[in-house]
């Protein structure tokens, strides 16, 4: 991952001219008064580790383990939020841990958590380092130092069970390299976020992730049956059948936990049979709420695409999901994408009804170019990003989801809250995940940059948090807690659920080691 953006470097692209102008007719956005830092500005604290807890380290996992150099610490800076870039693109490294330590077995990791919890040092579990809530940040308060907890080296296939449809892994597999050994057994875990490209299993599992075919496959939670935990007090085994009734799940104690629980090291997951057809299609609607209708009534009577989504007027009209498009002011009307997978026969049957359902109520279908444009550009919109960011533009994403009848008043409460912090934002929405009661909210906010571009989105973050929680929204779909919502997050559950949630921290980690300042209110 690019140290100070987001992915493969070589990826990044330049605005075109005429996106540069649209930027400065419609927002006022100029070039920054002041280039990026290099990576030889970033400045970083002096690790605060003592000797022998370094020592101590080296013995657990080996010196080559063990990295204090300043790549391996830049790079293990923050998560990929707006504010985490804008820091370190301004040469901010304040927050880096001390150490990175890369673990090779579940037993390392529980007595490196003995140990760390014996000389007061904070632990951040680390996967693809693609949070976008502050989920990376350790508060260092009363800690001796903070490592961070790099799981790159346990990234093995632990078993396939081709009769139950389950395959065992260890939590730091990349999502593209899962994919690849489950395609050699013609098998698929048919989750494909935004972050698919660096994110890890465990990763997904730690932030109740969401996959843009979702519709079809489910969230990643959905596909937990097992999982094994480190904590600071030892191991979790939870997860032996489909389903149970043997009390509460403890398996939704640690899938959305961040680490702030323990330490995920294994996840038994449901596979499917890889698809054998894929089709993605384009349709049109006159209206956001029109395309709301149509989504609601396939999500509550059937049947559902694998992927579904919805981009309000202004999305659409700007092409945000279209990156090579960006800023053609394409017509008028809300943009659908409809993706089919799976057998010849399934897809053929679900695309001949979904058709009719969508036309029926006012959808006008625009053939595979549309679907296959947004299926090849889906992974490019994090690089949009930092190319605005460059610009001189302040942009960033924000999600939620609510209950259908709540949907048009929770649309409207963010976009009043963004507009009053923000100096004329373009702010732009999709629907990206559906249920039979509900769906997802997704925005994205694009507005000049003022004298202090942090501050800035504080305020509009701050108001948009509050305005979610006052519509009856949940303060993330799909994002997590992390810093960023924190807050929000202890109103929604409410002052007993607060507790409860301490409670369990006070009881796993009671020295208060992992993620400190992360999810717990």
């Amino acid at each position: 991952m690019l140290w100070s953006g987001w992915g493969d470097p070589a990826k990044a692209r330049e605005l075109p001219p005429k996106v540069r102008k649209l930027l400065g007719d419609l927002l006022g956005v100029t070039d920054p008064e002041n280039p990026p830092a290099s990576f030889g500005e970033v400045e970083l604290p002096i690790s605060a580790l003592p000797a022998p807890v370094m020592t101590r380290l080296s013995t657990l996992v080996g010196d080559e383990h063990v990295r204090c150099d300043e790549d391996a610490r830049i790079r293990h800076t923050r998560g990929k939020s707006t504010p985490d870039l804008l820091r370190m693109r301004a040469g901010d490294g304040l927050d880096a841990p001390d150490a990175v330590v890369l673990p090779g077995s579940h037993s390392e990791i529980l007595d490196l958590l003995k140990l760390c919890a014996e000389h007061r040092v904070a632990v951040v579990p680390f996967g693809g380092g693609t949070s976008v809530v502050g989920g990376l940040v350790a508060s260092r308060a009363n800690f001796t130092g903070v490592i961070a907890l790099d799981l790159a080296r346990l990234n093995r296939v632990l078993s396939m069970d081709k009769v139950s449809m389950i395959a065992e892994f260890e939590p730091g597999l990349r999502a593209p390299q899962a994919e690849q050994i489950l395609a050699r057994h013609e098998l698929t875990l048919g989750h494909f976020p935004q972050s698919y490209e660096y994110a890890t299993l465990g990763g997904f599992a730690a932030a109740r992730s969401s996959g843009q075919a979702s519709a079809g496959y489910g969230r990643f939670d959905d596909m937990v049956v097992g999982l094994t935990v480190a904590t600071p007090r030892g191991t979790l085994e939870l997860g032996r059948a489909p389903k149970s009734a043997a009390g509460p799940d403890l398996r939704q104690v640690i899938l959305g936990s961040e680490g702030a629980f323990g330490v995920i090291t294994a996840l038994q997951l449901r596979v499917r049979t890889a698809p054998r057809a894929k089709v993605y299609e384009g349709w049109r609607f006159d209206s956001f709420t029109a395309g709301q209708v149509a989504m609601r009534r396939i999500a509550q009577e059937g049947p559902l695409p694998t992927v579904f989504r919805l981009a309000d007027e202004t999305e659409s009209m700007i092409g945000l999901s279209r990156p090579a498009e960006l800023g053609t002011l394409a017509e008028a009307g809300c943009a659908m994408i409809t993706g089919f997978e799976g057998s010849e026969d399934d897809v053929a049957h679900r695309r001949e009804a979904v058709a009719a359902i969508l036309s029926e109520l006012g959808g006008t279908y625009r053939g595979t170019e549309p679907g296959d444009r947004w299926n090849e550009g889906r992974y490019a919109a994090p690089y949009l990003r930092d190319s605005l960011l460059a610009a001189g533009a302040t942009v960033e994403t924000l999600e939620t989801a609510g209950f259908w009848a709540d949907l048009p008043r929770l649309y409207d409460a963010v976009r009043l809250a963004l507009r009053a912090t923000l100096d004329d934002p373009l702010v732009m929405c999709h629907v990206s995940h559906v249920y039979a009661t509900g769906a997802s909210l997704y925005f994205t906010v694009v507005a000049a940059q003022d004298e202090d571009p942090l501050a800035q989105w504080d305020r509009a973050k701050k108001a948009v948090n509050k305005a979610i929680v006052l519509t009856g929204g949940t303060i993330s779909h799909h994002h997590g807690v992390g810093r960023d919502h924190r807050a929000a997050y202890a109103s929604e559950i409410g002052d007993l659920g607060v507790e409860i949630v301490r409670a369990i921290k006070g009881r796993l980690d009671p020295y208060g080691i992992l993620n400190p300042g992360v999810l717990i209110p």
